[in-house]
């Protein structure tokens, strides 16, 4: 590779990232073809610190108490529950496809897209998840009963969350 052509790309580059900054996005990726067996893909990415929520933090404070209060043979058996009731592993998960903030209405005052209970189709709005002030309604991916909701409004997520079980 040339100079020139190593400029040209580093200089390609740096204007991505600025689109990206600039245009408040998390990702571009574009492939340039220079011939038959010459291209550059290029993929600009930021990522985002969210806060734990703090209601993680009580959690694990209350773990270690019930084995001091148990038999030997109770937390083997505690465990074996907590690890089928995992809600990412059901198979009705309905997971956040990224890192943002969920809202359970379409606007603040406005009652909630879905209930426990409540019947939905495929493709129906389970609820918004705001990532760099874009508004992604999560989608059903199949229609059935919504059995659980696993996180509340204004709850920061990951990728891979489990939102909601849908059976």
């Amino acid at each position: 590779m040339t100079d020139t052509k190593h400029e040209a790309d580093v200089a390609f580059i740096k204007a991505l990232a600025e689109l990206l900054r600039d245009n408040d996005l998390t990702e571009l990726q574009v492939k340039r073809e220079y011939g038959e067996e010459d291209s550059l893909n290029v993929r600009v990415s930021r990522m985002n610190h969210v806060a734990a929520a703090p209601v993680q933090v009580a959690v694990p404070a209350a773990a270690p108490a019930a084995p001091l209060a148990a038999p030997a043979t109770a937390p083997a058996a505690a465990e074996a529950p907590a690890a089928q009731e995992d809600p990412a592993s059901h198979p009705g998960a309905v997971t956040s496809p990224m890192v943002g903030t969920v809202y359970m209405q379409p606007e603040p005052g406005a009652p909630s897209f879905i209930s426990v209970g409540a019947s939905v189709s495929e493709g129906d709005t389970l609820l918004i998840v705001e990532a760099m002030k874009t508004m992604n309604h999560i989608h059903a991916p199949k229609s059935g009963t919504i059995k659980r909701i696993l996180v509340g409004d204004g709850d920061a997520v990951e990728f891979g969350t489990p939102l909601v079980i849908v059976e």
